[in-house]
């Protein structure tokens, strides 16, 4: 698919952390604005669980302006754009996925190093699995990142996140069309399961409380998950899915760096905003701000909206995207 702004970067043999190799590895990126002469300008922004670029690029303008920045929009592993089990050799396609968010840092690094010649970004700014992702750079390369901005998304998944995650593997894997390894067939059943969980989990209760979905022209909320949220899986190579979700239970940045929780987060130099949804079910409050304290210097913010996790992708709320912008000003002042 030939998309706008579409650029590749090609890693070549990629070693990944777990010691297997990837031939020919490529990263998925787009960019926005311009670098400036001291090259101090860059904003990496990583992607998100399912997230293509052309779904988050929306952020470059309301949030991150691409006037006073360099934005780079980079595609994680799996995510079907840079190397995933649905474009890549072995050992991509076969069984289980090899790639964690260790590797994700070690590819954006080579990106921002050989195609901007940056060493230092300004701000490393995640959503999700993006702020995951900000996380491992703050940690495990603490000298390199300037400002990190983490948006309900957690250094290291919890054990309660850990059963939403099972539930939607389960959910793929169940299907009549998994074959142990990949599938056989398209799992319709299976993913229509999965958009049913992820849509119970990623709005909030008083979101269908007020019953927003009829705000957006669906009458059930039956009716929402046939035509809202299960499109956005069925595009998905149902083994990209898998692999995308099988980074986010590996999610520890104390693993990758062989020590406590306190002791890796304690690490990070970066001045570092934390940003909670206040309903957020998948990275509550407490979470979030648990290891806010960990940070030296971390300053936690709490984004009042009824959005559940998408209050940190708000896309179509301005009131959300006020608060997020504010953050970032303040960070970007730091």
């Amino acid at each position: 698919m030939n998309l706008p702004n579409a650029l590749r970067f090609e890693l070549g043999s990629f070693p990944l952390a777990c010691g297997e190799t990837v031939s020919a590895a490529q990263l998925d990126y787009r960019v926005f604005g311009e670098l400036n002469a001291e090259r101090s300008n860059l904003v990496l922004y990583p992607s998100s669980y399912g997230a293509w670029p052309e779904d988050i690029d929306w952020v470059v303008g309301p949030i991150l302006d691409p006037e006073r920045h360099c934005v780079v929009l980079v595609s994680q592993f799996g995510n079907g754009r840079s190397s995933s089990p649905s474009n890549g050799g072995p050992p991509l396609g076969q069984g289980g996925w090899p790639i964690d968010h260790r590797d994700n840092l070690q590819a954006q690094i080579r990106l921002l190093e050989e195609v901007f010649g940056v060493e230092r970004p300004a701000l490393i700014y995640g959503w999700s699995m993006g702020a995951q992702q900000a996380y491992h750079w703050a940690v495990l390369e603490p000298q390199r990142p300037r400002r990190i901005c983490c948006v309900c998304g957690t250094a290291r998944t919890t054990p309660h996140n850990r059963l939403f995650l099972l539930s939607l593997r389960q959910a793929l894997s169940a299907d009549p069309a998994w074959n142990g390894s990949g599938f056989d067939a398209v799992p319709e059943q299976g993913l229509r399961t999965f958009a049913l969980i992820y849509a119970s989990w990623a709005a909030s209760q008083p979101y269908y409380r007020r019953c927003a979905h009829r705000e957006l022209g669906y009458d059930t909320v039956e009716h929402y998950v046939e035509d809202a949220w299960l499109p956005a899986y069925r595009r998905h190579d149902p083994r990209d899915l898998i692999a995308m979700l099988d980074v986010w239970l590996a999610n520890d940045v104390a693993a990758a760096a062989d020590t406590s929780l306190a002791t890796a987060l304690g690490r990070i130099q970066a001045a570092t905003a934390v940003v909670a949804g206040r309903h957020d079910l998948y990275f509550p409050p407490a979470d979030c701000a648990h290891e806010a304290a960990l940070i030296p210097g971390a300053t936690f913010h709490v984004l009042e909206s009824d959005l559940g996790h998408r209050a940190g992708n708000p896309r179509q709320a301005p009131a959300e995207q006020d608060q997020l912008r504010a953050v970032v000003e303040e960070l970007l002042s730091r």
